[in-house]
């Protein structure tokens, strides 16, 4: 059998240039299996930044943040603090969350055993390690020392003794034995750091800035301003009504006049006990305080008065009255005379 020769214009068959299917495979898989890898050692250190603790664990900051702060300049503090190990991986950790544009000003505590997620959640969501606290119109500095030891803002002995420091009396220009008639009423923010005499300081100013409303104003009579105080915090403690304050300011006004006792039944508790029905033992109680028992104005405030009396004081209504009686409603009964406040009596409280 003999060969049979091949054209010369056909070249003989050559194997196909592609790749084999299991090649493809192979690669496609290995690329996979990167990807793989690489997005779980993704996971693995984003996790690792949220997880990751300060530099420093048992340092603690005392954070103000203000309004504005770049997350910058907000890395490098934490960071400083030893708060945070890396600024990098905060900004990171806070734009990859996009949180870096959320954070809001306030005052915090952060240590540095906290998680980067616990520090960026507390800045979110505006966590202030600080409180509100409220000293209602009237409220004598025995009741706010009350309501800020109840609330755990401030020890109440602190705030008493500071209250009566001649030392901050003398740096806050007040001509008397405590800061009682000069905390004005109102709501104010308790920082962490803050203590007694910077929040009585802050009360003072807020009192100060009221009475620069009514500077020029002067009391009929001869009062000076430490007595206009006196008698606002008496209208302060008598008053249910802003409209009747003028009113209760004409009686107090008319009674010193002619030298006769003011008997306001709010001095006769003032530093025994806050509130309450006022009894005879009260009113027989003797005390530079009670002016059933004194003749004129109390030796200091009983409390600390809002600006609407203040103003009663110094521009009273003018009238000749010299009782008042209150009504079962909150508002008072005037009378010009004895016998007439005795009917009064007789008709709104028996």
């Amino acid at each position: 059998m003999s060969d049979t020769p091949q054209p010369e214009n056909q070249s003989p068959r050559c194997p196909t240039a592609t790749t084999p299917e299991p090649a493809k495979k192979s690669r496609r898989s290995t690329f996979l299996a990167l990807v793989r890898l690489f997005f779980a050692f993704g996971l693995l250190w984003y996790g690792f930044l949220l997880f990751m603790t300060g530099s420093d664990q048992r340092h603690t900051l005392d954070l103000e943040l203000a309004r504005g702060t770049s997350l910058d300049d907000l890395s490098v503090q934490l960071e400083k603090a030893g708060i945070i190990k890396s600024p990098f991986h905060f900004r990171l950790v806070a734009r990859l969350r996009g949180l870096d544009r959320k954070m809001q000003a306030g005052d915090y505590r952060l240590h540095g055993a906290m998680r980067v997620q616990d520090v960026l959640t507390k800045l979110v969501k505006g966590k202030v390690d600080s409180c509100r606290f409220t000293l209602p119109e009237g409220f004598s500095i025995y009741q706010a020392a009350a309501i800020l030891h109840n609330g755990g803002l401030i020890d109440r002995t602190r705030f008493l003794t500071a209250c009566r420091d001649k030392g901050l009396l003398k740096q806050l220009s007040i001509n008397a034995s405590s800061v009682e008639g000069y905390l004005y009423p109102g709501t104010y923010q308790i920082r962490f750091y803050m203590d007694e005499k910077e929040l009585i300081q802050i009360m003072v100013a807020n009192h100060r800035r009221q009475m620069a409303k009514v500077a020029g104003m002067k009391s009929p009579g001869t009062l000076t301003m430490h007595q206009v105080i006196i008698m606002a915090s008496m209208i302060e403690r008598e008053a249910m009504r802003t409209e009747e304050k003028p009113m209760i300011a004409s009686v107090f006004h008319n009674r010193l006049a002619i030298g006769m006792p003011l008997q306001s039944d709010p001095t006769a508790t003032y530093g025994v006990r806050a509130g309450g029905k006022v009894t005879k033992a009260d009113l027989a109680h003797v005390s530079p305080y009670n002016t059933y028992k004194i003749p004129g104005l109390p030796v200091g405030p009983i409390g600390n008065p809002h600006l609407s009396s203040i103003k009663a004081v110094l521009q009273p209504a003018t009238t000749d009255y010299l009782y008042f009686v209150a009504r079962k409603d909150g508002t008072h009964q005037f009378s010009k005379s004895y016998q007439l406040h005795q009917q009064a009596i007789q008709q709104y409280l028996k």
